[in-house]
C-alpha cells in the first residue's frame, strides 16, 4: 500500500491545538503520526488522500495560528519502520507493561500487554489510552461482557480480559484495526475478544456490562443513544478522547439525559476520560 506524507509546520500553535488537529486529521483518514522539530508529519493511505478535505478541515480548526504543509508520496517499502522506529514499551500505574515483539519481556509486570506497531491507533501512548488503561487497572472486569468501541489495536479489549472480563466484542470503522485486533489477540493467547468492523449498527442487540469507549466528542455524543440501549442495569461506561475544559460537561449532559449517572473523571495534559454508570 502506498502512503503519502503531510508536513505540517506553524508558528504560534499551542500543544493543545495541535492535538485537536492530529485528532481531526485522523477522522479525515490520517492514521500516523510523526513529531518533528518544527512541527509533525501526517500519514494517510495515498488513495486516500483528499486534498479538499484537508484544506476544509484546515479551514475551521486553525483559528488563532497558521500552518503549512507540504505532501510528499512515500515510496514503495517497508515504511512500517518509521513506525516501530518511534514505538518504545511504556508502563500505565506500576501494573501494566505495553512493549512491542522486539521489546525485553517484562514478567515481573502483573499485566503485560503485547501490541503489533502496526498503522493503527490505541498503543497507550495516547494520553487518553492510558487514561482508559488506567481506569481498567481500577475497575471491576471479572466475568463482565465488554464492548471496547472503537478499538484501534484491541488493546484496551485485551487488558479487559486479563482483569477477568468474560469476553469482549471489538469494533472499528478501520479495516487496518480490525485486523490488529486479530493479530494482537493472538500475541497475547487471548481467544475471547470477537472483532468487528463498522460501528454503532453493529450493536443492535447485544447487551454489555462495561463499555469502553475512547474515540472523539462528536461520535460519542451520535453513539450515547445505542450505549443506553445496550447496557444492562449498572452498565459501567468508561468514555474517553476528549478535552475537559471544551468537553465534558457537553458530554455529562448528554449521558445524563440517557440514563447514566456521573461517577468522576481523569485528566492528563487536558485530555480527559469519564466514568458513568447506567442507572
Amino acid at each position: 500500500m502506498r502512503y503519502s506524507s503531510v508536513t505540517f509546520t506553524s508558528r504560534g500553535i499551542q500543544e493543545w491545538q495541535k492535538d485537536l488537529l492530529i485528532a481531526s486529521l485522523g477522522e479525515i483518514g490520517f492514521d500516523t503520526f510523526e513529531d518533528k522539530e518544527d512541527g509533525f508529519s501526517a500519514y494517510i493511505p495515498s488513495a486516500n488522500f483528499d486534498v479538499q478535505a484537508l484544506e476544509t478541515l484546515l479551514l475551521a480548526d486553525t483559528n488563532g495560528f497558521d500552518v503549512h504543509y507540504v505532501v510528499e508520496e512515500l515510496k514503495d517499502e517497508n515504511w512500517n519502520k518509521l513506525w516501530e522506529s518511534n514505538f518504545s514499551p511504556i508502563i500505565v500505574g506500576d501494573k501494566c507493561y505495553v512493549r512491542a515483539t522486539f521489546h525485553e519481556d517484562r514478567p515481573d509486570m502483573p499485566y503485560q500487554i503485547i501490541i503489533d506497531p502496526k498503522m493503527s491507533f490505541g498503543t497507550g501512548h495516547h494520553q487518553t489510552t492510558s487514561l482508559m488503561l488506567s481506569y481498567i487497572l481500577e475497575g471491576d472486569f471479572e466475568d463482565k461482557d465488554v464492548l471496547d468501541m472503537g478499538c484501534g489495536t484491541g488493546i484496551l479489549a485485551i487488558l479487559a480480559i486479563k482483569r477477568g472480563a468474560k469476553c469482549a466484542y471489538a469494533v472499528d470503522y478501520d479495516e487496518i484495526c480490525v485486523a490488529s485486533v486479530e493479530e494482537n489477540k493472538v500475541l497475547n493467547n487471548i481467544g475471547q475478544i470477537t472483532s468487528s468492523l463498522g460501528s454503532k449498527e453493529q450493536l443492535d442487540g447485544l447487551q454489555f456490562d462495561v463499555i469502553l469507549a475512547n474515540i472523539n466528542r462528536n461520535i460519542l455524543l451520535d453513539q450515547f443513544d445505542q450505549y443506553a440501549l445496550c447496557s444492562r442495569p449498572s452498565c459501567v461506561l468508561y468514555i474517553s478522547g476528549f478535552y475537559k475544559q471544551e468537553d465534558l460537561a457537553i458530554l455529562k449532559a448528554k449521558a445524563e439525559s440517557v440514563g447514566y449517572r456521573f461517577e468522576n473523571d481523569k485528566e492528563l495534559d487536558n485530555w480527559c476520560a469519564a466514568k458513568f454508570i447506567k442507572i
